[in-house]
């Protein structure tokens, strides 16, 4: 079966192909005034290092579910084409209590303890930091994930027509092509750089700031509390990034 840029990961696969040295994710976060930009190539070794440790050291299995209680991120953004690549379910917002595993962030904590299997914490720090006190009850990411290997083989190779990206507020999940098909389809422009502010809790929000781009060849500028920038800022930096496009 060929699934060349038919789910997620395969457009990863391609894009690593094509150029790997080209800018992917340009993560910024206006609370912090963290800035990181991810190639291709970069990108690609944090999801095979995060797709590593969510099938063999946590135990993930192809149609697993997996609560992502993550806002956007460059890390999210790693997490979900793990899972694309594992082949689990990215539940975003989904309730960790029916879920086989969850991921969380700093302010999620409580909720996600709600999950009777694995669980794994991201602090959301700058450079990828380690929680100061790793949280009861939580595998500390930034801790597990370095030893990570840099190449990934599923166990069982990831079907198209699998299920895997699920928004459970919005009622909608989707397929591995589902996901490829649905971004090309509103994607702005094959190349675009585009900056989106939106957050990763709408399917608009994840378009935006990640499938779109990864799918037309494109990359993103992923600004969270943009709010926070002002006009001025905000024209400097479309200026300073080569932005095509905004989505706010």
């Amino acid at each position: 079966m060929n699934v060349v840029g038919r789910t997620p990961a395969a457009l990863l696969d391609d894009a690593l192909r094509a150029d790997p040295g080209r800018p992917l994710v340009t993560f910024y976060d206006d609370a912090t005034g963290e800035r990181v930009e991810l190639s291709v190539a970069t990108f690609a070794n944090w999801v095979a290092k995060t797709a590593n440790l969510l099938q063999g050291d946590l135990g993930a299995e192809p149609g697993d579910r997996v609560a992502v209680l993550l806002p956007a991120h460059w890390q999210t953004a790693v997490w979900l084409l793990a899972c694309s690549s594992v082949g689990v379910v990215a539940e975003v917002g989904g309730d960790p209590a029916g879920a086989d595993l969850v991921v969380s962030g700093p302010d999620t904590l409580d909720a996600a303890l709600a999950c009777s299997g694995e669980r794994v914490a991201l602090a959301l720090r700058p450079l990828g930091g380690r929680f100061p006190q790793p949280p009861a009850g939580f595998v500390d990411y930034a801790v597990e994930v370095p030893g990570q290997g840099d190449r990934f083989a599923p166990f069982v190779p990831v079907g198209p027509d699998e299920p895997a990206l699920a928004l459970p507020g919005a009622g909608l999940e989707l397929t591995g092509a589902e996901v490829v098909e649905k971004a090309r389809a509103e994607a702005s422009a094959p190349g675009a750089r585009l900056l989106s502010g939106l957050g990763y809790d709408t399917w608009e929000g994840l378009s935006a700031g990640l499938y779109a781009p990864l799918a037309t060849g494109g990359s993103v500028v992923l600004c969270r509390h943009l709010d926070r920038l002002g006009d001025e800022g905000l024209a400097q930096r479309v200026e300073s990034e080569r932005v095509t496009a905004t989505v706010r």
